[in-house]
């Protein structure tokens, strides 16, 4: 999937395409929804199916520090949408300017000039320009105009309840893993790239790779139990904390994780986080002796929650 980063890098050649627009935060089933109608117009038109979405998310401008949790990074994105069979991803800078352009000006300069749209396919709460005053009316009076056809998926639900980003944010907020995987069709994971910490877990024989959470606001915090994907080609397992480790005067919200098992370095890696289960949340101790032994029964409890996993495992494959 080719990744274009900025309207400035579009070429004569990205003209014509077949495209739908949103945030696409954390890529769930609904969206999936909508890209697989895009997928097939695209197959039917023989034109690129692309996706147009935006960095930082429009929240993000204008709510700061107060915006929702981010689901997932641009990177985060790019992966699963790229597992989809997606041809191109535009990533546009959403600045101030870029918000103040009216709907109209939006059509005509982005989706006819720069992009030559063919087919749009979009979600069924699409709003856009200044004021987001566009909607799905004023796109259908523009392809009358200007010679492309738009469609407007309806949301996908889940029992009685309709899949989306803020949906996946409550559930994850409230440590229902379950019911967060349910609506994004995988579980729910964190990716980022290990760097330095001030290895305090070292002093008490619980090594941790530590992940910077480069985003606003988590959408998790606590103790999990984790697997770790990226260190090779085998799954690790392992516990993690997500938050800003209150106990020792943490400041920045980052991940560390402790694999089970494993020696080595990870300076570098890009690591992928699995969330398998919440433990608990994350608790201010009165000293470091007092935190040693709380992880220390975290860890037991996680890895006999891996052991009863792997066990149930084995019996349902022995039935298949």
């Amino acid at each position: 999937m080719e990744l274009l980063r900025g309207l400035h890098n579009l070429k004569p050649e990205h003209r014509g395409c077949v495209l739908s627009i949103g945030n696409f935060d954390g890529v769930h089933l609904g969206h999936g929804a909508v890209l697989s109608r895009l997928l097939v117009e695209a197959q039917r038109l023989q034109l690129p199916s692309t996706v147009l979405t935006f960095e930082p998310q429009p929240e993000e401008l204008f709510a700061g520090d107060n915006s929702p949790a981010r689901l997932s990074r641009l990177r985060d994105k790019f992966v699963q949408l790229e597992k989809l069979g997606l041809a191109r991803l535009l990533c546009v800078s959403f600045t101030h300017k870029f918000a103040n352009l009216s709907a109209q000006e939006f059509i005509e300069e982005l989706l006819i000039k720069q992009l030559g749209v063919k087919f749009l396919v979009i979600g069924d709460d699409f709003h856009f320009g200044y004021q987001r005053k566009g909607d799905f009316k004023l796109l259908q009076k523009a392809g009358e105009q200007y010679g492309f056809e738009v469609i407007d998926t309806q949301s996908l639900l889940h029992g009685q309840r309709r899949i989306s980003s803020t949906s996946i944010r409550d559930s994850l907020a409230n440590g229902d893993l379950q019911q967060a995987a349910e609506e994004l069709g995988r579980k729910y994971s964190i990716t980022g790239r290990v760097g330095h910490g001030r290895e305090l877990g070292r002093t008490i024989g619980v090594p941790t790779a530590n992940l910077l959470l480069k985003r606003r606001v988590s959408p998790v915090g606590g103790v999990f139990v984790v697997s770790i994907l990226g260190v090779d080609d085998k799954t690790y397992q392992g516990i993690a904390n997500i938050g800003k480790r209150p106990t020792v005067q943490g400041i920045r919200q980052q991940l560390e994780v402790h694999l089970f098992d494993f020696k080595g370095d990870l300076y570098g890696k890009q690591l992928e986080v699995v969330l398998e289960k919440k433990l608990r949340d994350e608790v201010r101790y009165s000293s470091f002796a007092e935190l040693k032994v709380q992880i220390e029964k975290d860890i037991q409890q996680a890895r006999a929650w891996h052991l009863l996993n792997n066990e149930a495992l084995l019996m349902e494959n022995k039935h298949e």
